[in-house]
């Protein structure tokens, strides 16, 4: 990304929409980062839910594609959003509600701003924090343990390079999400090619956990596949960054389609194709020691720090002659470049977002402005940095940490999703003759109320949980409640520093979230 006379310039086509959404995706990355903490989630009565992985994927995944169709749409009828994304949408669909409706835009799209930030702001420290386990996982495999504070100094280093690489610029990310795209798609299809033959081989003569393949997507108990849900829509979160890039699209339409795009190359054939290998491959002869004991199957996944690692050195050392230990070393190689295109990716979407409300005054203007030479948001892409390292750092230190952040992220994720479904029947009401029924009201509807059913699902297991995962979920809650708290607090002492009033008398005629 380039630009001159303070602006983004439009240099993204479609491919490139749609590469940096999917980057977000990422299911070479998450099918190796999450699994474990997937594996270890349980319900409230103790018990682990993990045999409701696939099921719990394929909710999450109906809720993405109905958030994404909003998405789509909203992209579609305000093509000049710019990098505002949902931020920009609720101002103008408050405005054109006119009326009432107009006074309450200012409230609506800082409030819509504020929390994407528990999203946007919270993800990419989530990653940095993956990374480092990654890299802890890596030295294992060669005995060597890295203590805790090595950990933490390798997610600082690591939040350090990806923001770097977004201060120079969009377009060398892009290339080099197509790159790292085109790797971890080549690797998943095999690895779990190769997971399904263990399967039907069973070389080791093995009992597995998931009695028979129609066992795995056939949901166990609904109320773990929503508790499955809470994570595993960290997977599938992303396909939204492709409208935080309308100011650098090349043409509006790239948009829309690439929010869909980014959705179905990456959540509906590879996220399910490689759950359903990873869940065939789960067997009583994977073991780990916990405290002395010898655990198997869910539980030994749930102690390892690298499940994915274990099941692909499993399967070359039974399946391909004993290379398990070179080729383990390569697919972590392709995962940790995957995790770093997904970092970037959410950081440049994150970043974009805090730039449209930077200048609109809603936050310090700093971080509404453009580098002279790249055109980058740079003080907001310094500042998400640094929260990135300090996340990542607290992430690396437990699994219970680490579970926690990634549960902030997931509430900012629904609240962003579920009040974008909203604004989408707001906005799309007074599209009766271009736009069916179905696609104005009932899909996001839909959307709104599947997550909602998430974030209720996040509560409960925080009220009535278990374990490690109560004690993150209620960390989790409260920090959410801290921010809201504190959006609230800026909101009027921003107000009244700058003379705004909060609730204007007459809204004003130009919306102020575009490029």
């Amino acid at each position: 990304m380039g630009g001159t006379g303070g602006g983004m310039n439009k240099t993204l086509t479609i491919t490139g929409v749609t590469i940096n959404a999917m980057a977000l995706i990422a299911p070479g990355a998450f099918l190796w980062i999450t699994y474990q903490v997937q594996a270890a989630q349980t319900a409230p009565n103790g018990s682990l839910t993990a045999s409701d992985m696939w099921p719990g994927l394929l909710f999450a995944l109906i809720l993405a594609f109905l958030t994404a169709a909003s998405y789509s749409m909203l992209a579609r009828r305000y093509p000049e959003a710019g990098t505002g994304s949902s931020y920009y949408f609720t101002e103008r669909a408050f405005l054109e509600r006119g009326g009432a409706a107009a006074r309450f835009a200012r409230v609506a799209k800082f409030t819509i701003g504020w929390l994407s930030h528990l999203y946007y702001w919270i993800y990419p420290g989530v990653m940095v924090a993956f990374m480092a386990t990654l890299i802890a996982y890596i030295f294992s495999i060669f005995h060597i343990d890295l203590r805790t504070p090595v950990q933490v100094a390798i997610a600082v280093a690591f939040a350090l390079l990806v923001g770097y690489i977004a201060f120079r610029g969009i377009n060398g990310s892009t290339t080099a999400n197509i790159l790292i795209n085109a790797v971890q798609i080549v690797m998943l299809v095999a690895t779990t090619i190769l997971a399904l033959a263990y399967r039907m081989i069973n070389p080791q003569h093995v009992a597995f956990v998931m009695p028979s393949l129609a066992s795995i997507v056939v949901p166990h108990n609904f109320a773990n596949v929503l508790f499955q849900g809470t994570i595993a829509i960290l997977l599938l979160v992303g396909f939204e960054s492709a409208t935080a890039l309308a100011a650098e699209a090349k043409h509006p339409s790239f948009v829309s389609k690439g929010v869909i795009l980014s959705l179905i190359i990456q959540g509906l054939v590879m996220y399910l194709f490689e759950y359903f290998g990873a869940q065939a491959w789960i067997n009583t002869g994977y073991t780990q020691v916990v405290g002395g004991k010898t655990v198997n199957g869910f539980a030994a996944a749930a102690a390892s720090s690298g499940p994915i690692g274990d099941m692909v050195r499993n399967l070359g050392n039974t399946l391909l002659g004993g290379i398990g230990l070179p080729l383990v070393i390569i697919v972590a190689g392709i995962v940790a470049l995957a995790i770093l295109g997904t970092t970037l990716a959410c950081l440049n979407t994150g970043v974009r977002v805090t730039y449209a409300m930077g200048r609109d005054q809603e936050v310090p203007t700093a971080l509404g402005m453009l580098h002279g030479q790249y055109a980058t948001p740079h003080y907001g892409v310094w500042v998400l940095t640094l929260v990135s390292a300090v996340v990542g750092a607290f992430g690396v230190i437990s699994v219970q940490n680490l579970t926690t952040i990634s549960f902030v992220s997931n509430i900012g994720t629904f609240l962003l999703y579920g009040m974008t479904n909203l604004i989408a029947m707001l906005a799309l009401a007074d599209e009766a003759g271009k736009t069916h029924i179905t696609l104005r009201l009932v899909v996001p509807l839909l959307g709104m109320l599947a997550n909602i059913g998430m974030l209720l699902a996040v509560f409960y297991l925080g009220i009535l949980g278990g374990g490690a995962t109560k004690t993150s979920a209620v960390e989790a809650i409260l920090c959410s409640l801290m921010w809201a708290v504190l959006g609230v607090a800026y909101f009027v002492s921003n107000s009244k520093a700058r003379q705004r009033s909060m609730l204007p008398p007459q809204a004003r005629a130009r919306a102020g979230a575009g490029v």
